[in-house]
């Protein structure tokens, strides 16, 4: 209203008729009041519509990674060292080891280099069923109507495919358990690498994946 004010006494001061006295400064005058209002009313309706969007909340999953239409949980077991890193540690263990062996085989210490290879083949073996089990885990995916769960243990690899429909997510003894993940006469036990008092948690992420809320 200020505006159309200063406009007014702007076209006073330069000669310009008024509203009542030009019907053609009327119409245009109109015109653009019609416009502000239209811009107005957008104006809020684009505010509506950003607090309906803003209200809207989708669900966020603390273990699971959402893909396109596929939710996808990746449960591995908590290792800081990879096998790679393990086996250049344990070459560079021998090294040592066997150099320190060595200079005291020269110095006339003739059991400290037997005693080395011992130590080294007990490491050894105790990095190996380590790296063995490095890479356990387990995979359970959804995408459309399937329900994949795949368990690698030691290597192997061991895969279930249940109906999304079918699928009862339970614990197995208690709500600390293992999360029972069964369907069409099969159960799968899941959450190994999960602390138990997560494992609730879990179930109920995957109970609310599956009626797709």
């Amino acid at each position: 209203m200020a505006g159309l004010g200063l406009a007014r006494q702007a076209g006073k001061a330069k000669g310009v008729p008024d509203s009542g006295e030009n019907p053609r400064y009327n119409k245009r005058l109109s015109a653009f009041k019609k416009s502000l209002a239209h811009g107005l009313d957008a104006a809020a309706c684009c505010d509506v519509q950003h607090c309906k969007i803003s209200t809207v909340s989708n669900p966020i999953f603390r273990f699971a990674t959402v893909s396109g239409q596929g939710i996808h949980w990746f449960l591995r077991r908590n290792c800081s060292v990879t096998p790679t890193q393990l086996g250049w540690m344990y070459a560079s263990l021998c090294a040592v080891s066997l150099g320190i062996g060595l200079f005291f085989w020269f110095q006339g210490a003739r059991f400290v280099l037997p005693f080395a290879w011992l130590e080294l083949m007990a490491v050894g073996v105790a990095f190996l069923v380590y790296a063995r089990h490095a890479t356990d885990g387990e995979r359970i995916s959804l995408e459309g109507a399937r329900l994949v769960v795949e368990l690698e243990n030691a290597g192997k690899l061991e895969r279930a495919e249940f109906r999304r429909e079918w699928v009862r997510i339970e614990p197995s003894a208690d709500e600390k358990s293992l999360i029972a993940v069964s369907a069409q006469g099969r159960t799968v036990n899941v959450g190994r690498y999960v602390r138990p008092e997560l494992r609730p948690l879990l179930a109920r992420e995957i109970r609310a994946a599956l009626r797709g809320a």
